[in-house]
């Protein structure tokens, strides 16, 4: 018997072949989204999952209260936290890693030099991460120069040969002992990049300005990270409180900025990761509800449309029913045969969203910058494929299998059959819904690529134009400022070259402890500040609004100090000539203001430029900034500043990052969102007007006889267009009107988030409301002129 039905089934669904590939179509595009955004969601939350001590694993992290705003004081911690919490909290961790930032170094083994991410860590740091050694144990930190490093690492040094024991040079000043090989870490861990491991000894032995943080006890000098793995006998929210006061009761005058410690968990790391001004976690995981809401939604509507059509051409199977139950057919049976229907074609669809998934995933993978597979193994996600499956054929099959079946069939074959007058109402409502969901998606879309585009057009107050960044990472790039800015400009490439603690891309250090004139007592200042040479302003492109620029003509500039506008307006001074030429003492240090220059873009787009001060300090020097010479071809300049560099520092890859380019990755988690919303939204009004297709189609087939009719007597073409139409285009205009408040209620919200961010103007509103009508009349009006052009004699002639 179910050979039967599957065989009945498939020949209704050949007899139906334009209905049919809408209902299979679109739901299979449905499911696909659905898919999509639901491996996107699950590998969100399998972030860092890698870990095998993963629910163990926090950073400290710390937060307080400035001006009367809750401030994400970050991951940012003073090296003798470190060394409290080894000393007096044993009880409570594992582990306890500090480190220095993962950031670029040189490795150099004989002829092959490369530029690789890694950092220097704590001996702990191989058991906190589990790593699975292929070389060595992860014992291999215990000597000073000793080096972990990744199989790719050792593969692109050594080759086929045995790396264990081999010296590599690192940043050309040690010569490091390799005594691990560990597996490189997914792409979906924090750590993705961390290619090599280095002693923490060797780097407070190395570097005077952390000796003297040791030394000094500074626990305001909040410059590393600090990792922990708690006992399992140990809570995060335990020893939280039991930290969460050491910096206050270390630092007395910080009191007023309330720092408190805490302990954020790994599990929170990728999805938390920062605070509003509320103290509220907040991070990924509003993209992570946007999606998922987004994905529940495309599923919804792809949904919606099998079941409307499913419904509405099943009211014309009801001469069916009544001769199969003339001929003996009982209800149970005609159950069954209604069902099978439904759960063939849901079948259908699943089988080709799987395979639009396959296909889809590796341009999925590259908008979302993830690595994302194809779950065959998983038991969970057919599992759940399954239910989905069963649950939409149960849902569109119910309407033709349990209340056609009821039918009497001596009403349904006299033709005194009527489906009632509120057959319809479902199916508008549901059509409603589709289209109030589709806008919505269209105008949110909108709204976020408005505010990208706004951060985009800033005036970020510098010239990032032929702006090159190089990161100072050896000894002879310190040591030869003077020889490497002659030859550089000899080249006739490069129009200046000046370094800084800080790239113009980002702010590296803030600081307080100024003090100027006219300061308010009860003010507690911080400032970002950034150590420049005399040629950084021209290097850059400052603007300036008033006073001048460092000169070496001045040799007061030793000593000088320029300021942004946003640090003059935070001093209390409304015009630049009110605070050039005045001091800023930063403790016991005079410092002259010789200039004000509007802003510099150097954090968020999205948020408002810290006050910042910059000061002529070569110590501080970190990065060199080389303004390329406009008008020469690009390729040309940059092999002439290699060659310098080359020349210099032998020892390392010419490696440089152009400013333009790194500002813009600035904004590219919102361009990921914001495109694949876009597709997603694409892809809702697609769905839904694949369903309003199929109805209008069977709308007009419903009424070809009442057509004929009209034709007969005198209707033209376009009034049948029109009638046919209004119905449709009523049903969209109240979905725009629901839409309309519904939308802008959460986009404004979604706005609130960005203290730097766009207007919602109104005519987003009226485009996406007027390019809905337009698709909807687009859809509609081939079925109704369809409709309105045949022939009446053929519209009346009886079947």
């Amino acid at each position: 018997m179910f050979k039967n039905y599957l065989k009945i089934a498939f020949r209704n669904l050949v007899k139906s072949k334009g209905y049919s590939a809408i209902n299979i179509g679109g739901l299979a595009v449905g499911m696909a989204v659905a898919i999509l955004i639901g491996l996107w969601v699950y590998d969100e939350f399998a972030f860092n999952r890698y870990h095998a001590n993963y629910d163990r694993i926090a950073k400290v992290v710390e937060r307080g209260v400035f001006e009367g705003k809750t401030y994400d004081g970050g991951e940012h911690t003073s090296y003798p936290l470190g060394q409290y919490l080894q000393e007096h909290h044993k009880d409570d961790f594992e582990y306890v890693v500090q480190s220095s930032w993962t950031d670029e170094h040189i490795l150099a083994y004989k002829d092959n030099k490369f530029t690789k991410t890694g950092a220097y860590m704590s001996a702990g740091a191989p058991h906190l991460f589990s790593l699975q050694m292929r070389r060595g144990s992860r014992e291999g930190l215990k000597e000073r120069n000793s080096i972990l490093i990744s199989e790719s690492v050792a593969e692109a040094l050594f080759g086929k040969e045995n790396p264990m024991d081999k010296i590599v040079k690192l940043d050309n000043q040690f010569d490091m002992k390799v005594t691990g090989v560990y597996e490189d870490l997914p792409y979906n861990t924090e750590f993705r990049e961390l290619t090599f491991v280095a002693p923490w000894d060797l780097y407070v032995a190395s570097q005077n300005w952390v000796r003297d943080a040791r030394d000094k006890e500074q626990w305001n000098n909040n410059s590393w990270q600090l990792l922990t793995q708690i006992r399992p006998s140990s809570t995060f929210e335990g020893v939280t409180e039991k930290i969460r006061n050491i910096k206050m009761e270390h630092t007395p005058e910080a009191r007023f900025l309330k720092p408190q410690n805490y302990l954020l968990p790994m599990s929170k790391w990728h999805l938390y990761g920062t605070w509003d001004d509320a103290g509220q976690a907040d991070g990924r995981i509003r993209y992570v509800w946007l999606f998922s809401i987004i994905g529940a939604f495309v599923l919804l509507l792809a949904s919606i449309n099998f079941m409307n059509l499913s419904t509405a051409r099943s009211e014309k199977r009801a001469k069916e029913v009544g001769i199969r139950k003339a001929i003996g057919s009982i209800r149970g049976q005609l159950i069954n045969q209604f069902f099978s229907e439904s759960f063939m074609v849901v079948f259908l669809a699943f089988v080709l969203a799987i395979l639009i998934v396959v296909l889809a995933l590796p341009s999925f993978n590259e908008i979302a910058d993830k690595r994302i597979g194809f779950p065959w193994t998983n038991g969970y996600f057919w599992l759940a494929g399954f239910a989905f499956c069963f649950l939409t054929g149960l849902l569109s099959g119910s309407y033709p299998a349990l209340y056609l079946s009821s039918f009497q069939p001596v009403k349904v074959l006299k033709g005194t059959f009527n489906a009632g007058r509120f057959a319809a109402v479902p199916r508008k409502v549901l059509v409603v819904l589709q289209f109030t969901v589709s806008v919505t998606l269209i105008i949110g879309t909108a709204i976020v690529y408005k505010q990208i585009q706004y951060a985009k057009n800033r005036p970020v107050g510098y010239d990032r134009n032929g702006l090159i960044i190089v990161e100072m990472n050896t000894p002879e790039l310190y040591s030869q400022y003077n020889r490497i800015r002659g030859a550089l400009q000899e080249t006739g490439a490069v129009e200046e070259m000046a370094t800084s603690s800080s790239p113009s891309t980002f702010l590296g250090s803030n600081n307080g402890g100024f003090t100027w004139p006219g300061k308010d007592p009860n003010l507690h200042d911080n400032f970002g500040t950034i150590g420049v040479s005399h040629d950084f302003g021209k290097a850059v492109g400052w603007q300036f609004i008033g006073g001048r620029d460092f000169s070496r003509q001045f040799s007061t500039d030793s000593l000088g100090m320029v300021m942004n506008e946003s640090a003059m307006k935070y001093m209390g001074f409304r015009q630049p000539s009110d605070i050039v030429d005045q001091t800023v003492k930063w403790g016991d240090t005079p410092y002259k203001v010789v200039g004000v220059i509007r802003d510099m873009v150097m954090g968020s787009p999205f948020s408002p430029v810290r006050p910042t001060l910059f000061m002529v300090n070569y110590g501080w020097a970190n990065f060199i900034s080389i303004k390329l010479k406009p008008g020469l071809p690009l390729r040309q300049s940059l092999a002439k500043v290699a060659a310098v560099f080359r020349e210099v520092n032998p020892g390392a890859p010419f490696d440089y990052k152009f400013t333009d380019e790194e500002y813009a990755r600035k904004f590219a988690a919102e361009e990921r969102i914001a495109t694949l919303a876009t597709v997603f939204a694409g892809l809702a009004i697609f769905i839904s007007c694949l369903g309003l297709f199929g109805l209008a189609s069977f709308t007009a087939e419903q009424r070809t006889k009442e057509i004929g009719v009209r034709k007969v007597l005198g209707a033209s073409v376009s009034n049948l267009w029109a009638l046919l139409s209004r119905e449709f285009v009523l049903l969209v205009i109240i979905s725009l009107l629901i839409s309309t408040p519904t939308a802008w209620y959460f986009l404004n919200g979604w706005l609130q988030k960005y203290e730097y961010r766009t207007e919602i103007p109104w005519w987003i509103f009226a485009a996406a409301g007027g390019g809905a009508l337009l698709v909807t009349l687009a859809t509609v009006s081939y079925q109704a002129i369809r409709a309105a052009l045949l022939d009446p004699v053929k519209s009346l002639r009886s079947e």
